[in-house]
């Protein structure tokens, strides 16, 4: 039992440390992106030796992995707690833009340009799967909205990106537009490229979600 107690403290002190060098770092990814997180620099702003921060994380994509799985799986809680009440694409739709404009340098790390020279582990691919999976959820119980395309049946044989989800071709074909379409506005806003342009944003969003409902989507 004393050795249990006594391990509690360090086990404490390294969790603390741990959730100081990853607000660092994404401190560090908002001002010069996240190729250019160094852990070196990371532990020069904590005060600590290099090799003392290699003691909590053994490099920079170990670091990487844990931002993007931490990331991955805030989004997965919010489609999960969205969905809570019943599969509902609107619903989702704007908890995804809630979840986007909180942390528009979160979402960017997980559906911006690639870190280049690293690859996810599949840990990461799983929770990815999860949000896609409620993301069927709410697609599959919803009729086709047309004859089937070319493309449907490409996807049934090409929905490896589903996971092991039964749905049908076509709500597989409806979840790849809506996912695709509100990222495409998402990417824009949080990019800035509607600053200039005069209209309101959220609207915009929302007439293109209430377009993809009306069609079926």
């Amino acid at each position: 039992m004393a050795k249990t107690d006594a391990k509690a403290p360090r086990e404490r002190y390294r969790t603390q440390v741990r959730g100081e060098i990853k607000q660092h770092a994404w401190e560090q990814i908002a001002s010069a992106g996240a190729s250019a997180l160094s852990l070196n620099a990371i532990a020069k702003r904590m005060g600590m030796s290099g090799p003392a921060l290699y003691r909590y994380f053994a490099g920079r994509d170990d670091l990487l992995t844990e931002l993007i799985t931490d990331a991955y799986r805030s989004l997965a809680d919010t489609f999960r707690a969205a969905a809570a009440s019943g599969p509902d694409l609107a619903a989702l739709a704007h908890a995804l833009r809630g979840w986007a404009l909180e942390d528009p340098q979160r979402y960017f790390l997980i559906f911006g340009t690639p870190v280049p020279g690293y690859r996810a582990p599949d840990d990461v691919t799983l929770i990815s799967d999860e949000i896609m999976a409620t993301l069927l959820d709410a697609c599959a119980p919803l009729p086709a909205d047309g004859p089937a395309t070319p493309f449907d049946g490409h996807l049934e044989e090409h929905r490896r990106w589903a996971g092991e989800h039964p749905a049908p071709s076509a709500a597989l074909r409806r979840a790849l537009t809506f996912w695709t379409r509100m990222h495409g506005v998402l990417s824009l806003e949080l990019a800035g490229h509607f600053a200039g342009m005069g209209f309101d944003a959220a609207l915009f969003f929302e007439s293109e979600l209430q377009e993809l409902l009306a069609s079926g989507t």
